[in-house]
């Protein structure tokens, strides 16, 4: 398996039927990627979104959902565009980044920030 294929696989795909299991119900912080492969900055974070996958998991858990796929889910979570990224704690929404930077530092920042504890 190569890098590249490694840090794709990071990223797992939930959809309708999965959400509420690996999302709502999971013990410990959860990220949400809304995307779609139509959206070209969605393709441009891909890979290093998946770097800080690899980096942060698995202490935390980064799913995607592919809004074009899943329109109810992105409805329930009122997602008007993509990329956007929904950190969740004990199945509540915490916080969101919408069209947040591809740059793999900004990203680790984007979706560690919102779980850190305050000094």
């Amino acid at each position: 398996m190569t890098n590249e294929t490694a840090t794709r696989d990071a990223l797992q795909t939930v959809d309708s039927n999965t959400f509420d299991n690996a999302v709502l119900q999971a013990a410990g912080p959860v990220t949400v990627e809304f995307m779609s492969y139509s959206c070209a900055h969605c393709r441009v974070i891909e890979y290093p979104l998946g770097q800080v996958a690899r980096k942060v998991g698995p202490r935390q858990r980064i799913y995607r959902v592919n809004v074009a796929l899943e329109p109810m889910l992105a409805a329930r979570y009122e997602v008007t565009g993509t990329p956007t990224l929904v950190m969740f704690r004990n199945g509540a929404e915490i916080a969101r980044v919408e069209g947040p930077p591809p740059q793999e530092a900004a990203l680790l920042q984007a979706v560690k920030e919102p779980f850190q504890v305050p000094a």
